[in-house]
Order: C-alpha cells, then structure tokens, then sequence
C-alpha cells in the first residue's frame, strides 16, 4: 500500500507544503557544496598569507626549539612553555577555522536559505525502532548518499595517492633542507595538491547540487488525494464556514436592532427598504447609518422604532440609495448629504413643532438624491440583502 501511494506521488509540492517541510527542518542541503567551498576557502587563504605564514612557521619553530640550561632545570618552564605554544598556533588556527565555517554556512544558505527551527530536536521516540532505523539505512536516498561518499572518498584518496606518488622525490629531498627552505618548498608544493583535490570537490558538488534539490522535490511530491486534501483544509469546511457567515450575519441583526432605538431617524421604502440614521454633530462628521435591512428585516426595523418614538420617514428615492451605498456603521455617502441634511432638518422642526415650539413644518419636501444613485435606474453589484 505505501509503494502504490509512493507511485501515486507524481505532482509537484504545493507552496503550503513546501512551507511545512521548511518548518520542519526539511530543506536541500548539500554537504559536498559547503566542504568545497569552506576548503577553497582555507586554500585561498593560505594563498595569500603564504609568504607571511612561512615566515611565522619558521619563529615559531625557532622559538619552541630554543632552549637553555636555566629553562630547562626549571620544572614549570615546559608547562610554561606548551602554553605560549599552544596560544600562538590558536591565534593562527582559530581565524583560519572560524573563516571556513562561515564559508560552509554561507553556502549552506546559498542553496537552502535560512532556516531556524526546533522541530528536529523534538525528541522522536518512533526513531527508537531497530526496524524503522533498518528500513531508513537502506532507502534509496540513503544508498546513493553512501555510494556517492564513497566515490568521493575513492577520488579524493587516489588524487592524493598519485600526486604523492609524482612528487615523492621532492618530499625526500625536503630532509636534506634547513629548515626554513624545506618549511617553504614544502608549502609551495603543498599549494598545487590542495588545488588537485579541490578542482575534485568542485565536480562533486556540481553534481551534488541538483541532486540533492531534486532528491528534496522528488520526496516532497504529491499525490491527487493529497493535493485535494490540502485544497479542502486550506479553504475549510463548506459547513462550518455556512454556519459561520450566519452566525456572524444573526450577530450583525442583532446588533442593529439594539441601536435602531438610539437613532435619530428611519427613512422607509414604505415595504422593502428601511434605513436607520444617527448624527452626532460633536462626534460624528456626517449622519451614520446605524441599522439597513430589506423585506422583513426592513419591518422590524419600522416596528422598533415605532415602539422607540423614533421617527420613521417614508422617502423611497433616498432609502433605496441609502440601503445600497451605505455601509453599516460608516458615514453615508458625500453625495447623500444633501438629502439627508433635509430630512434630519423636517425632523428636528417635526420635534420642535411637537413640543410646541414652533409652527407644524409642511410635507416633507422633494429630496435632492443624485438619479444614479436610486438602485432602480442600474443595477448595484453586491448589494446585500438582510432577510
């Protein structure tokens, strides 16, 4: 069964899985790309400082070499002594050492990028198997890795056995040397077997390179089931997201009808549309529609107020606009204010006229809305219709 899904696998990795495996530490590495270039590294370096670095060879020979009679009789002077030593050839060793490991890293990122993560360090009790660990000893993947170190060790141990084998004689010959001239030669002819070995790494990692990055593809593939699977996670379940929206739509009728009392105003199409406005005009800087709502909900929205004493306007032109352009708890449009500003005035007079303090206003007047703003002359794309 697991070899037919394996078979099955033969789509490339979705984006969200790719981000999983990278979440997970899995990302292309080569190891043979960063040996290269961290030993070409230390090669290059020791190019350039070779002059320099055979000449502190040769003090720091001369100076571990000298002795006198005095020192020797000394019981501390060799501890003393394996401490200077030993912290001069640190202060050589470690920059070489530290500058090689951060070309490694560096290349390690060139072909992975940067990856932080925890997750290979969760401890993973299924790795315990002797079963399980035998079956992953002898995957495919792990074959070609032991088949590809071989090689490489196979290459790299020949070059070496042959260039010694060619220059034998000048490595005899060295013993003959003082010191200081045999210290030079050899480091000179050290240079062109150092290049030898890394013009071998070079094409190692050339081929390692796309290897491992189609190795990495290839054990991230996806199967038909396996891509409809994630396709259905990512966009959630069908059910849950109805029961969602209409709980979200009953939590946004509620919310209306609570404030449908606090309005200023209900403007009517006497039987499909209602829209509740409020102004504040120390905090608002334009009338806010507080509640809208369509057929029923457009009803309960005329017998709230009405049970409130909140004044309800019959003006179909401007409720329709209102219930199409508006949003809810927004500001109206700029080019309703017009119209709006003269029913909030009708309002206000209505209210003064009620408490006797002015004469009883007229029929409301015609309203300025704007004709291409009455959903009956075009259509409105998604327009929202609270039932």
């Amino acid at each position: 069964m697991a070899d037919q899904q394996a078979e099955d696998r033969n789509l490339p990795a979705s984006q969200r899985k790719l981000n999983k495996a990278r979440g997970e530490g899995q990302v292309a590495r080569s190891r043979d790309w960063g040996h290269f270039v961290a030993i070409a590294v230390g090669g290059a370096l020791l190019l350039a400082t070779g002059p320099m670095l055979v000449d502190w060879v040769k003090e720091t020979l001369l100076q571990g070499l000298h002795f006198d009679g005095a020192a020797v009789r000394d019981p501390a002077f060799m501890g003393e002594r394996l401490r200077e030593m030993t912290i001069r050839w640190l202060w050589v060793v470690l920059p070489a050492g530290f500058s090689m490991m951060a070309a490694g890293v560096g290349a390690s990122l060139a072909i992975g990028g940067w990856n932080w993560t925890l997750k290979p360090l969760v401890p993973n009790f299924a790795k315990l198997n002797p079963l399980t660990g035998l079956a992953g000893m002898v995957s495919k993947d792990k074959l070609i890795e032991a088949l590809k170190g071989s090689l490489l060790a196979l290459v790299l141990g020949t070059i070496g056995a042959l260039y010694f084998k060619a220059h034998i004689d000048e490595y005899i010959g060295l013993l003959a040397m003082p010191l200081s001239a045999a210290i030079q030669h050899g480091a000179s002819s050290m240079v062109s077997g150092v290049i030898l070995l890394l013009l071998a790494l070079a094409v190692f990692a050339g081929i390692d390179v796309p290897l491992q990055r189609y190795q990495h593809a290839k054990r991230l593939k996806m199967s038909h089931q396996e891509q409809k699977q994630e396709h259905k996670e990512a966009e959630g379940n069908q059910e849950v997201k109805a029961k969602v929206k209409a709980r979200m739509r009953e939590m946004t009728k509620r919310r209306m009808l609570a404030a449908v009392p606090k309005a200023d105003l209900v403007v009517m199409n006497p039987t499909h549309y209602a829209v509740a406005l409020r102004y504040d005009d120390k905090k608002m800087g334009a009338p806010r529609v507080v509640a809208k709502g369509a057929d029923l909900m457009a009803m309960k929205i005329r017998d709230l107020a009405k049970d409130s004493k909140v004044p309800v306007l019959q003006a179909p032109v401007l409720a329709r606009a209102l219930y199409a352009h508006a949003e809810l708890d927004r500001e109206i449009p700029a080019a309703l204010f017009a119209a709006v500003a003269q029913v909030l005035a009708y309002v206000y007079q209505l209210r003064a006229a009620l408490a006797g303090q002015v004469a009883m206003p007229n029929a409301l007047p015609e309203l300025n809305v704007p004709a291409d703003l009455d959903p009956h002359n075009k259509p409105v794309p998604g327009m929202e219709v609270f039932d």
